[in-house]
């Protein structure tokens, strides 16, 4: 079975970035997030803020705090019969654990952390163009709808748990580049170029 990596870390962190690195290798890409925005668009409704925390607590409702692996597990499934497969936005303990019993030992968790002042100011700098960003992975966030979202995903989808748990952590300070450096030395050891 070919290896999975999910990136984890709070909004604005720079999972995404990390995630690129992997999509370029040629690796599939699998976002836990963009079920919310597919829903929205299904339901006709904008895509912002508020409705993107309304939608991600509804499905959550329906399915469980580990919705969104749940509606991601045919799509990792079928990656992995091709090739390694990267997530970006796993978020819940629910969510870890269900794709632990899944795939375990080819599972890998790479926590991407940014102090929330880096986060904040990353995101309020961040310009969506719709256009080169259909699925909305860079839509930016005001200091305070970002704390908000943060407040949101610590106090009611465990969010902190897959952190915690992660096999590697990264910190996301400085650069893209730093930052790139740092996650291919731990996708090297994962992949068996170098040793873990």
């Amino acid at each position: 079975m070919h290896k999975i990596i999910a990136f984890v870390g709070m909004t604005g962190s720079g999972k995404s970035t990390a995630a690129e690195g992997l999509i370029e290798r040629g690796w599939t890409f699998i976002r836990f997030g963009q079920a919310t925005i597919d829903k929205l668009k299904e339901a006709g409704q904008e895509i912002n803020p508020e409705n993107e925390k309304t939608m991600r607590e509804g499905l959550r409702q329906e399915y469980g705090m580990g919705a969104f692996a749940v509606l991601s597990l045919p799509a990792i499934e079928d990656g992995i019969e091709t090739g390694p497969v990267v997530i970006d936005g796993l978020y819940s303990w629910s969510e870890y654990k269900i794709l632990k019993e899944a795939f375990g030992a080819h599972l890998y968790v790479i926590a991407v952390y940014a102090s929330p002042k880096t986060r904040y100011g990353r995101l309020e700098k961040r310009m969506h163009d719709a256009a080169n960003d259909p699925g909305f992975r860079n839509r930016p966030l005001t200091a305070e709808q970002a704390q908000k979202r943060d407040y949101a995903e610590i106090e009611n989808i465990e969010k902190g748990g897959p952190i915690v748990m992660a096999d590697f952590t990264v910190v996301n300070e400085s650069t893209a580049e730093s930052l790139m450096s740092q996650v291919m030395t731990y996708v090297d050891r994962i992949t068996g170029q170098a040793e873990i």
